[in-house]
């Protein structure tokens, strides 16, 4: 069989053989743009302000949390106390008694030759300039620490800052359940239940509170120099608001209680953690000595 092209047949050959090459470079040209488009630059890492920032609303979370877990174990820590815990506990109310038996005695010591009627109220700037010795006691040990990128330091300046909040929480509710009238308020040291907000001394169970961390923390080469900074704040508030005729003795006398024994339960709590509530000891048995190992899985 013969087969005969003419010329338009050539024409129309050749515009399809064309067509048929350049197909794919149209295709191609088409999916550039898919390809650029799904080949896109990797973003940016983010800057070293942003990872700082992260880190610290991570870390400021992960401190509030841990203050709830804290504020929940220090208000329940009395149902698991052991017969040490309750000789303490007796011991500071002991003491409030004794001081309580002196609060007339020592109010007149320092209202001596006053004028104003029953001391008067002290000024609204006892208030502050009172506070000042726990206040700048944290405050430089929250510096140094941040300054020096010390993260013993900044544990320790946020245990100052747990103890005080969780103590002065409690002694908050102290004040207003005992209702006992202040110096200035009244002569007679018994006028409790009587709407009064003088027992105890939130500006010294804080002043303890943290003195006791400053105290009892650090180098322990330096022990006695903390323990004299530490527990002279505390000591130091007392006496002023005693001078300022606004707490009876046996009010400091609580506080200081209050403001050491919070400040010990964050301390041991903090060191159990560090640990991972695990506990090696030595352990004395017939013709020798065993070492144990104990681990709180709670």
């Amino acid at each position: 069989m013969r087969i005969k092209y003419s010329l338009r047949h050539v024409r129309l050959l050749g515009i399809a053989l064309l067509l048929g090459c350049l197909s794919p470079l149209v295709h191609a040209a088409q999916a550039a743009p898919a390809a650029a488009q799904s080949t896109a630059l990797p973003a940016p890492l983010p800057s070293p302000s942003a990872i700082h920032y992260r880190k610290k609303r991570t870390g400021l979370k992960m401190l509030f949390f841990r203050s709830l877990k804290d504020m929940k174990a220090y208000y329940t820590d009395p149902l698991h106390w052991k017969r040490r815990n309750w000789e303490y506990f007796g011991g500071a109310i002991a003491a409030v008694a004794i001081a309580h038996h002196y609060d007339t005695q020592v109010r007149n010591h320092f209202d001596a030759g006053s004028s104003r009627p029953l001391g008067g109220k002290p000024p609204s700037s006892a208030t502050l300039t009172d506070a000042m010795p726990g206040f700048a006691a944290f405050a430089l040990t929250w510096a140094y620490a941040t300054v020096t990128h010390s993260s013993e330091g900044q544990s320790e300046s946020w245990n100052m800052l747990e103890s005080a909040g969780l103590a002065s929480l409690t002694g908050f509710a102290m004040k207003y359940a005992f209702g006992r009238q202040r110096p200035y308020q009244t002569t007679n040291p018994n006028k409790w239940f009587a709407g009064g907000s003088s027992f105890p001394s939130l500006h010294v169970t804080a002043a303890f509170a943290i003195g006791t961390v400053l105290a009892e923390s650090g180098n322990p080469r330096i022990r006695w120099l903390r323990r004299v900074l530490g527990y002279g704040i505390g000591l130091g508030t007392a006496y002023l608001r005693m001078k300022h005729n606004a707490h009876w003795f046996s009010d400091t006398v609580a506080a200081a209680a209050l403001g050491i024994a919070t400040a010990h339960f964050v301390m041991d709590r903090r060191a159990r953690q560090a640990m991972g509530n695990s506990m090696v000891s030595v352990v004395p048995v017939r013709g020798g000595a065993m070492l144990a190992y104990a681990h709180d899985f709670n």
